[in-house]
């Protein structure tokens, strides 16, 4: 990704795309299930919604495996959709950015502190 597509988004326009092609396949209560989540995840975006990509990315791969295995929706997602999307957003437990931000702050610094003690 380079500077240019950062400023003007077209980055996650292609992979919005790329992710609609994808669900696209997925059989008809997977596609629901996938609207669903896609709106019970927009008001957890930040303003670009460049933080939900990874997220969506790894949700539309749990879809994708699970449909190929011929599980249920229900099976996989459960009854409660919005729970679902409340935990990959930062629920109790889930981990967020600030806590992976954190983390590999904390192994970069120990890096730096290992090298210049060693």
């Amino acid at each position: 990704m380079n500077f240019w597509e950062t400023i003007t988004g077209s980055d996650l326009t292609r992979e919005c795309k790329a992710f609609e092609a994808r669900a696209e396949a997925l059989p008809a209560d997977y596609r629901a299930a996938w609207e669903q989540i896609k709106a019970h995840l927009s008001p957890h975006s930040d303003l670009t919604g460049r933080n939900l990509m990874p997220i969506l990315d790894g949700v539309l791969g749990l879809l994708e495996e699970s449909a190929a295995d011929g599980q249920s929706v229900h099976e996989v997602l459960g009854d409660d959709i919005s729970g679902f999307c409340a935990a990959l957003t930062g629920g109790e437990g889930a981990r967020s950015h600030r806590d992976r931000w954190r983390e590999q702050l904390n192994r970069n610094v120990a890096k730096k502190l290992g090298r210049l003690g060693g």
